[in-house]
């Protein structure tokens, strides 16, 4: 009898090999083809924004060591540190994957446990909102890298830019664009590690909050677990680390709404409001237009990808995801706890073992997070200063093998040090990062990418694609001069309070 069944049951359910391949098959023909096969059809916008018919598409580039499916044009002649953007030498080539790992580390960062909050401010408004700004980041994302571009006679493109900076030289001028956009990514990126600080200080006191050590020391032993991020010599390492950064948000979030499904006989489905709290509403979407932030990373990883024809595609579906996680996670976290629904959504959680296992996973994934914007930062600093003489004003950190200089080191573990030290004595900082994120990130998510697009390519865009870019950067003169008032009352009230010591 058992034999009889099993036979029966082996005839009426496919064999899971040929169920697996079935539903690869199907997953496969819903992807772009710029996933699957890149020789057909890149899908790229940055090779069809400012096109002409003429043009070639990048696979048909001709430039061989590039790796991968695509060859390209680069005009940097033999220097191996050129073609990497703010993250240096092009050697060590990264896999789609990789580059993916990346941009979701940077756009689903430590910001989603406040997306319930938004949606309490915002409500469909937020939800709106968080798929909005990841379609603008991603096509302002494209068109960034579509300008380190140029067509040259035989209609071939020519990447003769390798870094945000060099985008900014050729629109603002050589020292005035270099300054500017140099300053704003560093205090975006410094801002973000020293962020990263704070919430592992945060979240561990949360997690042992009868314990003996304070806020303060919890970052001071963060701190020294990250000092091994001064060893950091190339992006395929960072990737490395950006993936379980992605394991451990993945983990997060299955913890987190399982608990929210299995509470659903309890949502408040018309608890979520359709109207708008003015006074708060703008710093929720502060925190949504920040958390799409990836900008400053695109053209070094780009740069650095083995197959760039795929980078658009990358983009595409990191943002997607994005998309989809957060307006899941901020309406589903929103309808379980409703108007409970705290800023930081762990501290809705019901039990202190529960919530100091989530809190320990978002630590993790808080220290996971720091490599990215720290070896971005650091890279910026060594291409400002460090790059050699008379290039720069001091030498190089690296020796002719390759390897770090001692002070060079030294160097790289002050830069840890100093955000440390920063996330320990500055008060209030959530509100005065803000207030200054509510500038910087619109300017290097929103405007600039916009504004070059224009400047660069403008004689070759169609009328909607010029009226697009103008909406865009409206939308970011917008966003940035409300983000900057609420937060800058935010910081006086907060001032007017007296310091957190």
């Amino acid at each position: 009898m058992a034999s009889q069944f099993f036979s029966r049951l082996n005839m009426a359910v496919p064999p899971i090999g040929a169920t697996l391949g079935a539903a690869w098959t199907t997953v496969r023909s819903a992807l772009p083809d710029s996933c699957v096969n890149s020789q057909q059809d890149e899908q790229l916008h940055f090779a069809k924004f400012g096109r002409k018919p003429n043009d070639t598409e990048l696979s048909n580039l001709q430039n061989s060591g590039t790796g991968g499916s695509l060859q390209r044009v680069d005009s940097f002649g033999d220097d191996e540190s050129c073609g990497g953007g703010e993250f240096g030498s092009s050697r060590h080539k990264i896999s789609e994957w990789q580059a993916g790992w990346n941009v979701t580390n940077a756009i689903q960062g430590m910001f989603i446990v406040s997306l319930p909050y938004a949606v309490l401010h915002g409500g469909y408004w937020a939800i709106t909102a968080m798929i909005g700004v990841a379609y603008i980041c991603c096509y302002t994302g494209k068109i960034l890298v579509d300008c380190l571009y140029v067509t040259n006679e035989e209609g071939q493109l020519v990447r003769v830019r390798d870094t945000y900076v060099s985008i900014a030289e050729e629109c603002f001028g050589r020292r005035v664009g270099a300054r500017i956009v140099n300053t704003a990514q560093l205090i975006e990126l410094l801002m973000t590690c020293i962020l990263y600080v704070v919430l592992c200080g945060d979240l561990m006191v949360g997690t042992f909050p009868d314990g003996a050590i304070d806020t303060r020391s919890w970052m001071m032993i963060c701190g020294i677990l990250l000092l091994p991020c001064s060893f950091l010599k190339n992006l395929h390492h960072v990737s490395t680390l950006s993936f379980w950064c992605t394991m451990a948000h993945v983990v997060i979030n299955v913890m987190i709404m399982g608990y929210c499904l299995l509470q659903a006989a309890t949502w408040g489905w018309s608890q979520v409001p359709l109207s708008i709290n003015i006074l708060t509403f703008p710093i929720s979407l502060g925190i949504i237009v920040f958390s799409y932030t990836s900008q400053i990373f695109l053209p070094a990883l780009e740069g650095n990808m083995s197959d760039p024809s795929k980078f658009h595609c990358m983009l595409n579906w990191s943002h997607v995801a994005a998309a989809i996680f957060k307006s899941l996670f901020g309406y589903v976290g929103f309808l379980t706890w409703q108007a409970n629904t705290k800023d930081v959504i762990t501290n809705n959680l019901p039990t202190q073992g529960f919530k100091g296992v989530v809190n320990f996973i978002l630590v993790i994934k808080a220290l996971l997070s720091y490599p990215l914007p720290y070896y971005a930062a650091l890279n910026l600093l060594e291409r400002a200063f460090f790059k050699g003489r008379p290039e720069t004003t001091f030498p190089s950190m690296w020796t002719v093998d390759g390897d770090l200089k001692v002070w060079g080191l030294a160097l790289r573990v002050a830069l840890v040090v100093f955000t440390t030290v920063m996330a320990i004595s500055i008060p209030h900082f959530a509100f005065l990062m803000g207030f200054i994120g509510s500038f910087t990130g619109t300017m290097l998510s929103f405007i600039w990418p916009c504004y070059f697009h224009l400047k660069l390519k403008g004689p070759t865009l169609d009328w909607g694609t010029v009226a697009y870019d103008c909406f865009v950067i409206f939308l970011g003169v917008l966003f940035g001069v409300i983000g900057i008032y609420y937060s800058f009352r935010a910081l006086v009230e907060a001032f007017q309070i007296g310091l957190p010591f």
